[in-house]
């Protein structure tokens, strides 16, 4: 059985469970309820879906340092962003409010492009060019296409003439099969004469 201290009381652990939105903070709080009461390691990885080893090392964690510790600690780790930095953003927020330099709409590969030379390097690639868009609340946007009713008929025929050809297609031979099913054995036959 393992052993957890008692920051908070079972009652206190299972509110935090059933009253908490964020879903790692939940399921952590899940966990060390269901440790408190008794439950061994390997039946409480089971009910919440999660490794052994991970039920484990939260406990470990949730005695040594209480419920401040539970949740999602990846956000918390204390390192600075390298590329999506303020003044970068900054930057590209600026940099938005006029057309891109083809004259088109702003895409992520663009963006990453800007981002790049700002930060003096090669390349960058364009999900960070993406991830800096959403960041700045940008979506990239997309010219809505028109129907095909709105064009003048010589606009249709122009593109009668520069659509690509289908290409043809070779029929291929279909073998001819038995209308039989393999399990029914046909008309009775007889084996005597007639």
């Amino acid at each position: 059985m393992v052993q957890v201290v008692d920051h908070l009381g079972v009652g206190e652990l299972q509110a935090g469970w059933r009253a908490n939105q964020d879903a790692t903070l939940a399921r952590h709080f899940q966990v060390i309820w269901l440790l408190a009461e008794g439950r061994s390691c390997a039946e409480v990885a089971r009910l919440a879906g999660l490794k052994r080893h991970w039920v484990e090392e939260l406990v470990e964690r949730y005695n040594h340092f209480g419920p401040s510790s539970l949740g999602d600690r990846r956000c918390g780790s204390g390192a600075r962003p390298t590329l999506l930095t303020p003044e970068v953003l900054a930057m590209l927020r600026a940099r938005v409010k006029t057309p891109p330099d083809d004259g088109g709409v702003w895409t992520a590969k663009m963006a990453a492009a800007v981002m790049a030379g700002e930060l003096g390097l090669a390349s960058v690639a364009a999900q960070r060019g993406w991830e800096a868009l959403r960041a700045i609340g940008w979506t990239t946007q997309r010219p809505r296409p028109q129907h095909a009713r709105a064009a003048t008929p010589e606009e249709r025929e122009a593109f009668k003439k520069n659509a690509p050809k289908s290409s043809p297609r070779r029929r291929r031979a279909i073998p001819a099969q038995s209308s039989r099913s393999p399990f029914d054995p046909g008309p009775p036959t007889s084996t005597a004469s007639d």
